[in-house]
Order: structure tokens, then sequence, then C-alpha cells
């Protein structure tokens, strides 16, 4: 009983002002028919049920539309959510079925990368033994050219076959004088290229601590004729351009050079035949020529104005110019 209380008193504290105000007429009509029935009014009774009927129906209306409104606007937010739910699942649909689209070109993308290096490692793999192979070849013919009296240098930027090309181009000058401009431990190998046929030899390098290495090198294998000279580096004027090279100060009495050497890698700047040829190109023997360390087709705009009457590629890295003509030397 107890229970039923405290849910009937739960109930009408839940009702709105409304509900409250309906149910005190209702319940006031109710109690006036039970009055005017007990005091034998039955007119006023009938009146009061009529009264009552009446306020009953038109609850009842209100109600079913306060729910057919309820129902109205439940059907409409089941539609807009059916609506939103069908856009979702149209979405997810197109967003999977383009991620799916990517995967398969970025697997396609994949496989046809992985076929391609496989094919490229196969290849690079053999040109890289290739290049093994002819260094190896290049090394057993320079020791076969020259024997060694002291362990030769390690470094420097020349490899075998560029090492074997440039004592192949001395060894087959006649005996004059040779120039190499930043030797490096090339000059080592040159010495001894030299050493048979009675020819000079002259390093200049702009690096205090390598020619020091050099000279230190060049005694331990008895090269003693070798000589190394330091020149630092200073600014050059050549056909109106500044340019960093070595300071000529230091190339007192190089003359009829019969091979200059010009070891781009070596030069204290970034240019390094214009500025060779506009200070030593006119100091070359009748006979002398240039190597330098560059293709052909590179070196014709670097002359610095001259106008050399022939370029061939050699053995390695070099390319030997013909001796500029008679009127560019005088």
């Amino acid at each position: 009983m107890k229970a039923k209380l405290k849910r009937l008193v739960k109930a009408l504290l839940g009702l709105s002002r409304r509900q409250i105000a309906g149910l005190v007429v209702i319940v006031t009509v109710a109690a006036g028919v039970a009055v005017a029935s007990a005091a034998g009014r039955a007119a006023l009774a009938t009146s009061l049920v009529a009264l009552l009927l009446v306020a009953v129906t038109a609850g009842v209306l209100h109600l079913s539309r306060r729910i057919g409104g309820v129902n109205r606007a439940t059907q409409d937010a089941v539609r807009d959510l059916r609506v939103v739910v069908e856009q979702l699942q149209r979405r997810v649909i197109a967003s999977v079925e383009k991620e799916r689209l990517a995967a398969g070109d970025r697997h396609q993308e994949l496989t046809e990368a992985l076929a391609r290096n496989e094919r490229l490692t196969g290849r690079g793999a053999e040109l890289l033994l290739r290049e093994q192979n002819q260094e190896i070849e290049a090394l057993f013919q320079l020791f076969q050219q020259v024997t060694p009296r002291a362990p030769m240098p390690a470094g420097g930027a020349l490899n075998p076959t560029d090492l074997l090309g440039l004592i192949t181009i001395a060894a087959a000058r006649p005996a004059g004088l040779t120039v190499v401009l930043g030797g490096g431990p090339a000059t080592i190998w040159l010495g001894y290229a030299l050493e048979a046929g009675g020819g000079r030899l002259v390093a200049v390098d702009h690096d205090r601590k390598r020619a020091e290495a050099t000279r230190q090198s060049l005694g331990e294998h008895g090269l003693t004729a070798v000589e190394v000279r330091y020149a630092m580096a200073a600014e050059l004027t050549v056909d109106g351009r500044s340019v960093d090279w070595y300071d000529v100060d230091a190339l007192d009495g190089l003359t009829d050079i019969d091979l200059l050497v010009v070891d781009g890698t070596s030069a204290p700047g970034t240019e390094a035949v214009a500025p060779a040829l506009h200070v030593l190109g006119r100091r070359l023997a009748d006979s002398g020529v240039v190597v330098v360390d560059e293709v052909p087709g590179r070196v014709a705009p670097r002359q610095g104005g001259f106008g050399l009457s022939e370029q061939r590629r050699l053995s390695g890295r070099w390319t030997t110019l013909a001796q500029p003509q008679a009127s560019a030397v005088k």
C-alpha cells in the first residue's frame, strides 16, 4: 500500500501545471456530482456529469493531438536520421572504394618499382664489377711501370685508371720540364715515371700541409730531384674577370714547359684551365702540351683566349690540348 502511495505521489509531482489544473477541475466536478447526488438535486448532478464528460472528452482530444504531434515529430526525426545514415553509408562506401583503388595503384607502383630496381641492381652490379676489374687491371699496370722504393701514399682524387693515364702521358714525352698544378700523391707516381728519362718535375700546391706531406713522401722514395713549390692562393685577373688561383710570383723560372698538367680538383678556385693558360700557356716549349682533367667539349669555353688546335680524350679523366699557335704563345 505504501509503495503504491509513493508511486502515486511521485506521478503527481511529475505532472505539469496544465495537467494539475485539469486534474483539479475534474476532481472538483466529480466532488460536485457527488454532493448534488447526496443532496437530491438530480438536475445539478446530471449537469455536472455532462460537464465532466465534456472536460474528459476535451482532454482526450487534446491528448490525442499531442500524441499525434509527437508521432509526426518522431517520424520526421526517423526520416532525417535515415537520410543521414544513408549519406554516411554512401560516403563510407565511397571512401573505402577510393582507398581500395589507391591501395591497388600503390601496390602496382611498388611492384613495378621493385621489378625496375631488381633490373637496375643487376645491371648496376655488373657495371660496378666491370669498373672494379678495370681499376684492378690499371693498378697492375701501374706497378708494372713503376717499382716504388717505399709504400705509395694513399688518398688523393685520382684512381688507378687516372694515374695510369697520367704517367703514360708523362713517360711518352721527351725529357723536359713537367709542371703539375695541384699534384698531391700523384706527384710521387709522376716522379717515378720521369726518373728514367731524366726529366724535371715541379709540383705546385696552394695547400701548405699537403705540400709538406708531398716533400716528405718524395724524400722517403728517394725522388730528391722533384721540386714542390708552395704557392698561396691569390686573386688573378683573366680576361677582365677576377678568379682565385696561385700566387704567380711563386711560378718564377718555370719556362719552356714541355708538359703542363692542370688538376682542377686541387686548384684553389673554381676555374683552373683559363688561369693556367693565361699565366703558363705563354711559357710552353715549342712542342709543349697541356693536359687537363676535363672532357674535350668542356675545355673550349675555358681556354681564356687561347685557340688550341686539338683536343683529344686520353686514358682516365685526362684530355690533352695541343700546343697553342705560335702567335698566341709568343
